[in-house]
């Protein structure tokens, strides 16, 4: 199947080319680089280092392998377990799984006065039988990779569900697929152990997965948040940057260049009450290394330009 989508052009699904249009992956993305992406801005290429790379093929394929596991279940689930599989991947038109390029879509909104696309394509989108309903429910599936250390799926860890980014995606595809359920689940690629005690295993878990029920309000407040993107592209009001988002980024050089002395400022005083504050250091290194990084971009631009003019 995916021989088949890869190399008949016909079924590519490309975003619109006359109106602007955003990626549910970047649903929580800076909000000054969605202005200036939208000002036609062109994406930047970042230098990353080779296990950032891996890391990155590391994450999807986990993803995969969740998806395969899924596809594993609804073929021999029933023989063994007696009952059919919880959950089982919706099909599109032509029988094919709805995940990845068979899921791709480049919906188009109508919100507030303004029109544009979400553009991109889901981990999964499930069926599930409801007993309570008498009757099967759509469920999203969005999976998320971790790799840093086995603590990160901890209970601990987890204690205040899936990170916000991940819910504004989720709810991002949910006006994409028309679902109102979703789940997010955390796969761990890094482990305490190959051998366990079940104590271990409960304190220290491989996977955390969370249900999403997504209501018409968060899809208003989303919807909304893109369209105050849009309004403030019209009128060539630049938000704000938000240097906690800084690091991924894709407009970097654009933003630091555009910075006004007052906005540049302005980032300077919320740095230096950060770095006040009784935040962990962690916390406080992020935004000190975002304004370090605007200083040096403006410095080399202001030295490149003093050599053209010498």
């Amino acid at each position: 199947m995916y021989a088949d989508i890869l190399t008949d052009k016909s079924r590519k699904v490309w975003p619109p080319r006359n109106i602007p249009y955003f990626s549910p992956s970047a649903a929580d993305s800076d909000p000054r680089g969605l202005y200036e992406k939208v000002r036609g801005a062109k994406k930047e290429s970042r230098g990353r280092q080779p296990n950032q790379g891996r890391q990155t093929r590391i994450g999807t394929s986990i993803g995969d392998i969740i998806q395969r596991d899924i596809l594993f279940a609804e073929k021999h689930y029933a023989r063994y377990a007696g009952e059919n599989p919880p959950f089982v991947f919706d099909r599109n038109e032509r029988g094919e799984p709805m995940f990845e390029d068979f899921a791709k879509m480049s919906k188009i909104v109508e919100h507030a006065g303004q029109t544009f696309a979400l553009f991109g394509t889901s981990d999964g989108v499930m069926r599930v039988w409801i007993p309570e309903l008498g009757r099967e429910v759509r469920v999203g599936l969005e999976v998320k990779s971790k790799q840093t250390t086995y603590a990160k799926t901890s209970g601990y860890s987890m204690r205040n569900g899936p990170e916000e980014g991940h819910v504004k995606q989720c709810v991002s595809y949910s006006v994409m697929y028309d679902v109102d359920f979703y789940v997010i689940l955390y796969v761990n690629g890094a482990r305490k152990a190959w051998d366990m005690t079940p104590a271990e295993f409960e304190k220290n878990p491989d996977i955390a997965a969370f249900g999403l029920y997504i209501t018409d309000e968060m899809r208003e407040d989303l919807l909304g948040h893109f369209v105050g993107i849009l309004d403030a592209a019209d009128k060539g009001e630049p938000p704000a940057t938000d240097l906690g988002k800084w690091r991924f980024n894709d407009f970097k050089r654009t933003i630091a260049l555009s910075l006004s002395d007052e906005e540049l400022d302005a980032l300077r005083r919320k740095v230096a009450a950060v770095q006040r504050s009784g935040l962990p250091d962690w916390q406080k290194r992020g935004p000190a290394e975002a304004l370090a990084d605007i200083e040096r971009i403006r410095a080399e631009e202001a030295e490149s330009q003093a050599k053209e003019v010498a």
